[in-house]
Parts: structure tokens; C-alpha cells; sequence
């Protein structure tokens, strides 16, 4: 039988000199918030929870500056730079790190602040949906979490945004009776969303000076107001804590040693280097005349507009000059571009308007210089495109899209998905389908989109006792075949 000291987390000393622990059963059932400005050794007392509970429980941080990959060589977590894939691989690798219980610090280092949020979303989605039998427990650490929950509108996209508070609020409000246990850290608790800071029922307080901040974390940890000053006057490495998991009263908390460092450091004042004896001025342009200096072009005079329009009524007229290249088929590239877009798997998560910037640049690689569609006419051929419909949308699929106008734009796609499938006598389109189609992975979302439809009387949804539903589309008088449910 496991010792009770093994279920118990050494931080360091408390404010009398006596050891200081976390109880880590108590830890994966009530969460763990931490607080400090920069420079209060916040990354610090994490990596000595990580490093004195490594062995005991799996551990997975979220790491935005990389600072954590240091843990893969002592203690054998694996590192995955997450600029190298894709959210859907990072929603996969999730949920085989659930199945075989292995650490791991995911590195969001390089990526910008959407790319990260885009990615922890994917990757927290993919942790919470792992099938039940692989419900382990496990310490998800997530730095500077202010970046994924923050408490107001963040300079990304309002789908991002929400996709990542969304994944932030599962971890720490859902995540228990799935066996995570969330412990966020950051630097500004006035810019982290409340709703993920209230799911905390531990607290370790670090050093801060703004006053907004200090007002949170002293009605976090139970104090007065005037109490609030103590929290400017903590020294580095130590912090204020209170919890289930810590003390029921607050105590005061000086983090140990710990093994491994983070990749970056704080700057270290360091004596600048003796001067040599040259002048500096000729020691720092040494070499400079080695470098070719390009001389600029010579710029032609200005004439005057009169003789430049006599000069050119001079000119012999000139035949046009025989076609040299093959004509561009710009209806194809765009078709090309097109599937390239469809079967990106990164491109459900776009909005709109990235997605055509995104058709717009394929369009010119491919030769064509301008796609001679505006951002209207991209959605509908787009929407047609995700339904599997390339080409015929002015002749074949003409009435199709003219009963489509009555839906909205994001649907249209749906729409047309069940009417190819009425066209070619298919199956009605299942729920997974049309999700996909629609952008989306939750089934409830495509059910609403059919709902939706229905209401208006665009189209007619009939199931039969066994559980096969099939559509009709009114205005066409097309009708799919039945589908098993």
C-alpha cells in the first residue's frame, strides 16, 4: 500500500521554516489557480509542483513560451512543438495522450496569439472528449492563462475567442468528473476571465502591485481590503495560499529549489566588455567598403504630356502579335483552388473572409491574377463547393442555388448538400455530414440547421418507423432517398 507522504506534493517552507506540502489527491479534485506579476517566480513554483509530483501523476502543461520543455530530458515528458501541426492532428495527439497516460508539454512557442488560442482549443477539446475508459487522472497546467480565457474581447477573431474560452471553462468547471485537474497560472487576474478563476478552489497568491489585481486575489483568499498591501510587499518566490488542497487559513509559502531550468531567463546585469585600443568609430566599420554599393538608376526626364502624345501619334500602328501562350481557363482555377481549399482540414475553423483572402492568393499562384468574384459570390461558390458542387452553377445547378437564396449563407452549403443528394438519388444526408459541411462538429448544430429549414418550409424532413428520414425539397420537387438513422 502507497505511504501517505507519496500523495503529497514538497513545495518548499512555510512562514515558520516548517515544511510546506500540496496535498495532490485533494489538488485533482479542487483546482488550482496561481497569481504573480513578472519576475514573482510564478513559472517557478510550477515547475516545483511538476518536478515533485512528476511519477505520480501525468502531467500536461500548455507552455505559450516553451519554457517547460527542459522537463522532457530528467524527467521524460515529451516535448511537441505545436507550430509543426495542425489543430485537428492536436485534437488526435490529445486524446492518445489520455489513452496511454504519458506527460507531455505542448510548446505553443513561435505561433501568434490566434494560432495559440486555435491550438489549446483544439488540443483541451481533444483531453475532454477522450472516450470515458480512458478518464485518468491527470494535472493539466495551463501558463499564462489570461491568453486563453481572457475577460474581455481579445485582439483575434470572435470564433477563436470563444472556441478557446469555451475549452478553458470545460477544463476547469467540467473537467474534474473526467479526471483533469486544472492548475492555471497567470499575470493578471483582472484579464482572466471570472468565470474560469471562480472554478479554483486553491489559490496561490504571488506578488503584484496593481491595485485591481490586488483587490482580486485578496477576496479570492478571504482578506480585507486593507489586508490587500501585504500582496505588494511579497518577496520573490513567495506566495500567499489558501485551499482544500493547501491550508484552511492563509498561509505564507516560500517555493524550494528546483532541478531543471526554463529555456529563457531573466536578464543577469553582467560588466560590458573592455574596450579595445582602436578608435571604436573605424573598429565597428570594419569591412564596410567590401560591401557592394548598388548605384541608384538614372531617372528619366519628365516630358510634357503634349509631346508625348504627339510622339506616340508618330508610331507606325502594329499588328497584334500572335497569342504565345495558351489562354488561362479561369473558371478552372478557381474550381482548383477551390477543392484545395475543401479538403484542407484547417479551413473549417476560418472565417469567411480569411477564407477568401486564402482563395484569392490561390488563385494567383495558380496564374490568375485576379479571381473576378467579390466576397458574396466566393461564399455561395464556396458553400456549393463544401456540398461537392464544382462546376454547372450557372445551367445544371442554377435552380438549386435560386432555392437557396432563402437560406442564410452559412447554411447554404447544407442545403445544396441535400439537394445533390436528391439530385443523384442518394441517401439523405446523415447528421455528420452535414456538421462538417456546416463547419461544425456538434451534431445538435446541424439537427438546428435542418430545423431551421424546415420552419420556413424550404424543406420537408419525413422518418419512418424503422428511422429513416428523407428529405424534400419543395421548390425543386426533389426528394432523397431514405437514410438509415
Amino acid at each position: 500500500m502507497r505511504s501517505t507522504m507519496t500523495l503529497k506534493i514538497d513545495m518548499g517552507f512555510d512562514g515558520a521554516g516548517s515544511p510546506a506540502s500540496v496535498d495532490l489527491e485533494e489538488l485533482l479534485a479542487t483546482r488550482l489557480l496561481v497569481q504573480g506579476n513578472s519576475g514573482s517566480g510564478k513559472s517557478h513554483l510550477l515547475r516545483r509542483m511538476l518536478e515533485k509530483s512528476a511519477g505520480q501523476v501525468q502531467q500536461i502543461i500548455i507552455d505559450p513560451e516553451g519554457d517547460f520543455v527542459t522537463l522532457s530530458g530528467p524527467y521524460g515528458h515529451v516535448a511537441i512543438e505545436a507550430v509543426d501541426y495542425s489543430a485537428a492532428e492536436m485534437a488526435h495527439f490529445a486524446r492518445r495522450c489520455r489513452e496511454h497516460r504519458t506527460s507531455v508539454v505542448l510548446s505553443l512557442e513561435g505561433l501568434e496569439m490566434e494560432g495559440q488560442m486555435r491550438c489549446a482549443a483544439a488540443f483541451l477539446s481533444g483531453l475532454f472528449g477522450a472516450p470515458r475508459e480512458h478518464w485518468f487522472p491527470a494535472l493539466v497546467v495551463v501558463d499564462e492563462a489570461q491568453i486563453f480565457a481572457p475577460s474581455a474581447g481579445a485582439e483575434v477573431s470572435e470564433e477563436v475567442r470563444r472556441a478557446s474560452l469555451g475549452a478553458m471553462t470545460n477544463l476547469m468547471s467540467r473537467g474534474r468528473k473526467r479526471g483533469l485537474a486544472g492548475i492555471i497560472a497567470t499575470q493578471r487576474l483582472a484579464k482572466l476571465s471570472q468565470n474560469v478563476a471562480a472554478e479554483a478552489s486553491n489559490f496561490l497568491m504571488g506578488r503584484t502591485f496593481l491595485d485591481i489585481d490586488m483587490a482580486r486575489a485578496a477576496d479570492l483568499l478571504g482578506m480585507e481590503r486593507r489586508q490587500a498591501e501585504s500582496i505588494r510587499d511579497l518577496a520573490r518566490g513567495t506566495f500567499l495560499g489558501l485551499g482544500p488542497a493547501i491550508a484552511r487559513r492563509p498561509v505564507v509559502l516560500r517555493i524550494g529549489a528546483v532541478e531543471t531550468s526554463a529555456r529563457s531567463s531573466s536578464p543577469v546585469l553582467m560588466p560590458l566588455p573592455e574596450a579595445p585600443s582602436l578608435d571604436m568609430r573605424q573598429f565597428l566599420l570594419a569591412g564596410m567598403e567590401e560591401l557592394p554599393t548598388p548605384l541608384p538608376a538614372p531617372l528619366p526626364r519628365p516630358q510634357a504630356a503634349a509631346s508625348v502624345l504627339e510622339e506616340l501619334a508618330r508610331l507606325p500602328a502594329k499588328a497584334a502579335p500572335e497569342e504565345q501562350f495558351d489562354p488561362i481557363d479561369a473558371d478552372e482555377i478557381m474550381t482548383a483552388a477551390l477543392r484545395a481549399i475543401t479538403e484542407d482540414d484547417d479551413a473549417a475553423g476560418k472565417t469567411t473572409a480569411v477564407l477568401f483572402q486564402d482563395f484569392q492568393v490561390r488563385c494567383r499562384m495558380l496564374g490568375l491574377r485576379q479571381a473576378p468574384l467579390d466576397l458574396a459570390a466566393f461564399t455561395r461558390r464556396f458553400a456549393a463547393a463544401r456540398a461537392g458542387i464544382f462546376e454547372g452553377l450557372e445551367d445544371e445547378w442554377a435552380p438549386a442555388l435560386e432555392a437557396g437564396r432563402k437560406v442564410p449563407d452559412d447554411m447554404l452549403g447544407a442545403f445544396l448538400l441535400i439537394a445533390r443528394a436528391a439530385s443523384e438519388n442518394r441517401p439523405c444526408p446523415s447528421d455528420q455530414e452535414l456538421a462538417h459541411v456546416y463547419g461544425t462538429s456538434s451534431l445538435g448544430r446541424a439537427r438546428r440547421v435542418l430545423s431551421y429549414m424546415e420552419e420556413r418550409d424550404i424543406i420537408v424532413a419525413r422518418t419512418d418507423l424503422s428511422g429513416r428520414r428523407s428529405i424534400t425539397i419543395p421548390a425543386l420537387g426533389w426528394t432523397t432517398e431514405p437514410t438509415a438513422p
